[in-house]
Formats: structure tokens, C-alpha cells, sequence
């Protein structure tokens, strides 16, 4: 499956100084997110923030959709 990305959103490792509680950063431009998400029409989005080989860090966006072989059984009680 062939990767795809999410236009318009950037995410960064937290600043070397920057407090234990800062997990990283965020940037959104607008327009390209606008723009990208009028493209699509699925309620939910979902992405994983992954690490590149040279330490870039970026968001991918997750497809997996659960088939009948790896869905979660139902327990009634």
C-alpha cells in the first residue's frame, strides 16, 4: 500500500530545551488542510506520527480497516 500523508499538518520533535512535558510540535497551514480534508470524505482521519530514517518526524495516514479475519471477537454478558 502506498503511503499517503496529510497536507497541511507538519509535526516536529520538541525543542533540546524545551520542558519534559512538551512532546512535540505542531504546525497547520491552513488553506492546504482545508483543502485536503474537501477532498476526502470520511468522518474520521487517522494518522500515525512515525520517525524518517534521518530522524524527520512526520504523520501517515492510517487505512488499516478491520476485516472479518482480524476483528475482535463480541463477548455478551
Amino acid at each position: 500500500m502506498e503511503k499517503e500523508f496529510i497536507d497541511g499538518i507538519r509535526i516536529y520533535a520538541p525543542h533540546e530545551r524545551a520542558p519534559k512535558f512538551v512532546k512535540g510540535k505542531l504546525s497547520i497551514r491552513r488553506q492546504d488542510l482545508i483543502d485536503f480534508l474537501q477532498k476526502r470524505n470520511d468522518d474520521w482521519i487517522n494518522a500515525d506520527i512515525k520517525e524518517s530514517k534521518k530522524g524527520n518526524w512526520y504523520l501517515e495516514i492510517n487505512n488499516w480497516k478491520p476485516t472479518k479475519q482480524n476483528e475482535l471477537p463480541t463477548v455478551d454478558f
